[in-house]
């Protein structure tokens, strides 16, 4: 079978469509899926080109037996929204450009993943050119979580944009979601079509406990204290986050001075926590840029307890963080303030940590100290969800089922 796989986002970038893009991608290609990858020169989340990349419109690498075609885009330094869609576009453009110039020859499966909902577009025109089946990857309901968070409010565009999601689901031979609120959302509104849930796992064969992947500690590289109780936020630092709980919980929780809070990433609301910050004069909080995957296990084997928070609305009631699983499989409770899906999932069936209600510094803060007076049970939350995601999130069998899935539909005329 040959696979191509349209993404504007994939590693060397950080960041969840990244990670699961790739971890499945390879478990596919070692399953004898011949794995093609057209995507953008890497960019997010600093919307820097990286330097490697730099004045280049195209390039062709290798990456885990994959064949990699990296194409233009488009990288604004502002945040208005004209720019954010001339870089959506950009790369519209250009994959469909290249796609046709240099990714030759036919393919049996095309899978595109969404956000950003244009991408359908190039998605359609090559998979008709290529003779390809398309399987439309939902990771984000858009243009509705654009909407709810108001980040588009013209009332045309989001029309706009709803004909075009509703016509990649109506040209897909198969539709798969990232969680199961997006598999409801979309059987509910196109009964007629399959739709498998491609969710989100690990690997936990990388995670032996005897594998330590640094002699010196997070705590001793960045000064700490061995007593210090380090709770970590790890990821983008974005609208959708409502990163506000947690420096508000520090504000809170400021007179404990052996708590220490970790925001480590990069994203468009870190210049505005930056300044919050020192508004609100907070010593118990560090800020980090994002590092590379790799060194995220040596950064989390350093800290206490992590932090999961999304803002309080509707749409994310069906969300599952992706930073979950690695927490859970180096064994650190986690503090989630994401209710359904998430919550049902990870603290009431795989008793994974505490669950505190979205925006509420307060709330969050008492669960905070509740880990903090009982290390014993905090413990005791990391090692259930290890066994937890080890039992139901293993990536081997994401792959595996995923792979049936485009076997059978390959096999369709």
């Amino acid at each position: 079978m040959k696979l191509l796989i349209l993404t504007q986002y994939f590693p060397p970038e950080v960041g969840a469509p990244q990670n699961r893009l790739f971890e499945v991608a390879s478990r596919l290609q070692q399953r004898g899926v011949e794995v093609t990858i057209l995507t953008a020169m890497p960019n997010y989340p600093q919307m820097v080109i990286h330097q490697e990349y730099k004045g280049k419109c195209y390039c062709k690498e290798q990456m885990s037996g994959m064949t990699i075609h990296r194409c233009w885009i488009y990288v604004p330094k502002s945040k208005a929204l004209v720019k954010r869609l001339l870089n959506y576009f950009s790369f519209v453009f250009s994959a469909l450009w290249y796609g046709l110039l240099k990714v030759r020859g036919k393919y049996d499966v095309l899978l595109v993943e969404s956000p950003p909902l244009f991408l359908g577009i190039t998605a359609y025109l090559l998979s008709r050119c290529k003779k390809a089946k398309m399987v439309f990857n939902v990771s984000d309901l858009w243009p509705e979580s654009a909407e709810k968070l108001g980040l588009i409010s013209n009332r045309f565009f989001l029309r706009m944009a709803t004909i075009l999601e509703e016509f990649c689901y109506r040209k897909s031979a198969l539709i798969s979601g990232q969680t199961q609120g997006i598999v409801s959302n979309i059987k509910a509104r196109f009964p007629q079509k399959n739709v498998h849930w491609l969710k989100n796992g690990v690997d936990i064969s990388k995670y032996v406990e005897n594998d330590l992947t640094n002699p010196v500690s997070f705590r001793q590289e960045k000064g700490f204290e061995t007593a210090d109780f380090i709770l970590l936020y790890g990821g983008i630092i974005g609208y959708a986050q409502g990163l506000d709980v947690i420096l508000q919980a520090a504000e809170i929780l400021k007179d404990k001075r052996d708590i220490k809070f970790v925001l480590l990433g990069n994203g468009p609301e870190k210049e505005r926590l930056l300044t919050m910050k020192s508004d609100l004069a907070l010593t118990n909080v560090y800020f980090y840029d994002a590092v590379a995957k790799k060194q995220m296990r040596h950064i989390i084997e350093g800290i206490d307890a992590s932090i999961v928070p999304l803002k309080r609305l509707d749409i994310f009631k069906g969300a599952i963080p992706s930073k979950i699983f690695e927490y859970l499989a180096i064994r650190k409770p986690i503090l989630l303030g994401v209710e359904g899906e998430a919550e049902e999932l990870f603290i009431k069936q795989g008793k994974s940590g505490l669950a505190f209600e979205p925006d509420n510094a307060k709330d969050l803060s008492n669960k905070i100290l509740s880990l903090y007076n009982d290390p014993q049970s905090a413990k005791e939350m990391g090692n259930e969800g290890f066994e937890y995601v080890k039992a139901y999130f293993s990536l081997s069998q994401i792959a595996e089922d995923f792979h049936n899935q485009l076997e059978t539909l390959n096999k369709k005329q």
